[in-house]
């Protein structure tokens, strides 16, 4: 991925690592190795929209690349006389 798509970058990383918290035991083991096993009931109410949220994110992200994409082919298609 070039520099001119960070929300990109962003949306596909915190999705994947929503996604390894919310479906693998990672956090439920850090929190219990740390000794924070207690707010173990709280994790479904942040994980899951921080999940909905990066998935949002990416799909924005890829929804906006299209469209630029798009508006600089027709715009190179019109500079080049439609051909």
């Amino acid at each position: 991925m070039n520099k001119k798509r960070p929300l990109l970058k962003w949306g596909i990383t915190g999705t994947v690592i929503a996604a390894l918290c919310c479906f693998t035991p990672i956090l439920v083991i850090v929190l219990g190795v740390v000794g924070l096993s207690g707010m173990l009931g709280y994790l479904d109410y942040v994980l899951l929209p921080a999940l909905a949220f990066f998935i949002g994110l990416t799909f924005y992200a890829l929804f906006k690349s299209k469209k630029k994409n798009k508006s600089d082919s027709c715009h190179l298609s019109s500079k080049d006389g439609g051909k």
